[in-house]
């Protein structure tokens, strides 16, 4: 049964509103149920008490808004992925590596690697379970020109042999016992195939992000049943435009407003689609800082609070970098090494 006839069957949706509903990325009785009446009534133009009936009738139908035991969360935590960060230090440090459904912000100054974390990111969510992988496909919102195919190429050669000549396999690229990581054609197909699989686009404005990040669960919902559904959502970065768009004291609000409620549509593309979703941050001086670092995040408390984990990168001494975990909430305060190599993030 396709989608619109799903969407038909909650009272008051016919054709034409279970079309604006799915052009709008609310596709299923899940995205349904978790939307607010007011988000619904603008998106489909119908009044906030019948878009009230359809949430209800949404949530009834896919069975959520209740409350469950202990018990019933712990076996929902148990298909979180963990993706790998390529480096052993940082994966021990997340505890097995980036978490799907959560969003995990990465702050630090320019040159710091912020992007090279996301480049590899997109890269490692395509390799195979056994080596860290999710064995699914990236999307990436570029707010500040950052993605580059030409570190994608460098990020896949330097994986190891035996990780790409298993990648090799399970991107069709070659048969099982017959992949040779030392074949230039081999990998120059296995290049295009990770390439293909990050669905990537520039954001020119703060609009118009926000109006991506909508787009993303579109694309991200309409690949869960494909080979390699979508695992990774990157915004690099998110607060540039913000930052740039509304400035002073008296924009503040406005911007926050904004902020959170693009934070939560991003939140619900890992939710909903079992997705991890890796935000980069940058960040401000704070001059009234005499002791330690007065290095401190943009977004407020807005991100703070929403943000699962936060991740703090340092640079170091030459080609090495400091990665701090500032917040998480299972997991202790901690650092570890990395370095940015031509091949990508390395173990110290």
């Amino acid at each position: 049964m396709s989608a619109s006839e799903d969407l038909e069957d909650l009272p008051g949706v016919g054709p034409a509103t279970a079309e604006k509903l799915k052009e709008n990325g609310f596709d299923s009785y899940q995205g349904i149920a978790v939307a607010s009446p007011g988000e619904l009534s603008n998106t489909a133009d119908i009044g906030e008490s019948s878009a009230a009936d359809i949430i209800n009738a949404a949530r009834d139908a896919a069975d959520i808004g209740g409350f469950e035991t202990g018990a019933t969360v712990l076996e929902r935590r148990e298909q979180i992925g963990k993706l790998t960060w390529g480096v052993d230090e940082v994966d021990d440090l997340l505890g097995g590596g980036v978490e799907t459904q959560s969003i995990t912000e990465v702050y630090g100054e320019f040159g710091a690697g912020k992007s090279q974390v996301t480049h590899q990111l997109s890269v490692n969510v395509q390799l195979p379970a056994e080596h860290g992988g999710l064995e699914g496909s990236a999307i990436f919102i570029d707010s500040e020109d950052t993605f580059r195919p030409e570190r994608i190429e460098q990020m896949v050669k330097g994986q190891t042999d035996e990780v790409l000549e298993d990648t090799m396999v399970l991107h069709g690229v070659a048969e099982e016992g017959e992949a040779d990581a030392t074949d230039e054609a081999m990998l120059d197909a296995l290049v295009e195939s990770v390439l293909d699989k990050i669905h990537v686009a520039k954001a020119f404005n703060s609009n118009h992000q926000i109006l991506l990040a909508e787009k993303a669960q579109e694309i991200a919902s309409e690949t869960q049943d494909e080979e390699f559904p979508v695992r990774l959502l990157a915004v690099d970065s998110l607060t540039a435009h913000f930052r740039a768009e509304y400035v002073g004291r008296g924009e503040l609000a406005e911007r926050q407003q904004k902020l959170n409620k693009h934070l939560h549509d991003l939140m619900r593309v890992g939710d909903l689609n079992n997705t991890a979703v890796v935000v980069t941050n940058q960040v401000a001086s704070n001059p009234d800082s005499f002791f330690g670092d007065p290095t401190q995040p943009i977004g407020g408390n807005i991100l703070g609070h929403t943000s699962t984990f936060r991740i703090y990168l340092r640079k170091s001494k030459g080609d090495k970098r400091i990665v701090k975990l500032v917040d998480a909430p299972n997991l202790p305060d901690g650092e570890g090494v990395m370095r940015v190599e031509e091949g990508g993030l390395m173990n110290e």
